[in-house]
């Protein structure tokens, strides 16, 4: 089982000629109202990928709460963690220019409201996969790491959006997982945060791939899979979430890194985040063409 304590938003996404530079206007094409969250996104990965999922957030009692929610609902997901609270809906206003890369703002709205005390101890089991990230109170996420070890469920953090985290609770943390730019805010080797997990520091890459640091002291480099980016929002919540199903199904992490992988750069193929993101069949496939 795998239980996701994150944010949940809606995403206002705006294709454009080119990203904005301070103080420019630019005129963008059609616009499109869709679900997002990372908490949501990484949800919903997973469940497309084949895990039982349960999520835990809060939105707010307005028109935006029932979309936001849509997609987590018709996949599968399991909602009755999810709060309703007086602060608005999550939202996220994401401008994507033609070479498939973003700028993302967001208003955090309910998901400030999110609280560790919304998941039972029940939920928190040896046979549970924690996914958390950054979209809610830190100290909520930092008592839920608490909870979650004492009880022996594994725990997948991933550092989005870059934001100051207790270094004494990275020994609690089975995967960490960051892009380069979030990596580097740790101010700190990659190799030694590692080193401080209970299993590895993963570095997603891009085009590049990702490479793992490893508790031991060793590495793991996992190829991409060449492809032509239509819109990377959500590949990187795809990446955490399918990373997430792997382990939950058992695979080491060499091999749940190369499914993570192949899925987030499927999840680039179409615009948004939840309506690109894989499934199980497709994953599969696109595993045969992934490079050595």
């Amino acid at each position: 089982m795998i239980l996701v304590f994150g944010s949940v938003n809606i995403d206002l996404l705006m294709p454009v000629p080119h990203l904005p530079r301070p103080g420019e206007t630019v005129l963008g094409g059609e616009y499109a109202l869709l679900p997002g969250g990372k908490g949501a996104n990484q949800a919903l990965a997973a469940r497309r990928a084949g895990a039982a999922v349960r999520m835990a957030g809060a939105v707010g009692d307005d028109a935006f709460a029932a979309p936001a929610l849509e997609g987590l609902r018709r996949g599968g997901v399991d909602l009755a963690l999810v709060r309703r609270v007086a602060q608005p809906t999550g939202c996220a206003t994401i401008l994507v220019g033609p070479d498939g890369e973003n700028v993302i703002a967001v208003a955090s709205g309910a998901n400030a409201e999110v609280t560790a005390a919304q998941v039972p101890d029940e939920a928190l089991r040896p046979d549970t996969v924690l996914v958390l990230q950054m979209e809610v109170p830190s100290g909520e996420t930092a008592a839920l790491i608490g909870r979650a070890r004492s009880r022996g469920a594994r725990i997948v953090l991933n550092l989005a959006p870059a934001l100051p985290l207790e270094r004494g609770l990275w020994g609690d943390i089975d995967v960490i997982v960051a892009n380069e730019v979030e990596a580097a805010s740790l101010g700190e080797d990659p190799a030694r945060v590692g080193t401080r997990t209970r299993q590895g520091f993963v570095i997603t890459r891009g085009a590049d791939g990702a490479t793992a640091f490893l508790s031991d002291g060793g590495t793991i480099a996992v190829p991409s899979l060449p492809i032509e980016p239509v819109d990377t929002t959500g590949a990187g919540d795809t990446f955490v979430g399918v990373l997430a199903t792997g382990l939950d199904r058992g695979f080491g992490l060499a091999a749940a890194l190369r499914q993570a992988s192949a899925a987030a750069a499927l999840a680039c193929l179409a615009r948004g985040a939840q309506t690109a993101m894989p499934d199980t069949a497709a994953i599969n496939d696109a595993m045969r063409r992934l490079p050595d």
